[in-house]
């Protein structure tokens, strides 16, 4: 997650086709760990936070919503995915593994 967010870093510069891809890297990735047991269901429910509020973010650029509302989005996320990783810490590693 971490990883992921880190990557939206220049929300200037943020396409919505990129960010629908990850959107849908996260969706897929997390459905596979939690089938393999990768991850726990509460991991997989708690990270479906994260999914949904890049989610959020691409709807709202799509929807011309002004950058400083999306940089406030992604700041909330941010924090958000940051005490994630402190219940989940292997999670960030686990999404990456499955690019």
């Amino acid at each position: 997650m971490k990883t992921i967010l880190e990557s939206f870093g220049d929300i200037n510069l943020l396409k919505v086709d990129k960010l629908n891809s990850e959107v849908n890297f996260l969706k897929n990735s997390l459905e596979v760990l939690r089938v393999t047991s990768r991850i726990s269901n509460d991991a997989f429910l708690d990270a479906g936070i994260i999914q949904g509020g890049l989610s959020l973010i691409s709807n709202l650029l799509e929807q011309g919503v002004s950058v400083d509302e999306a940089k406030l989005q992604l700041s909330r996320l941010i924090i958000k995915s940051n005490a994630l990783m402190e219940t989940y810490p292997e999670l960030d590693i686990l999404l990456e593994s499955m690019r």
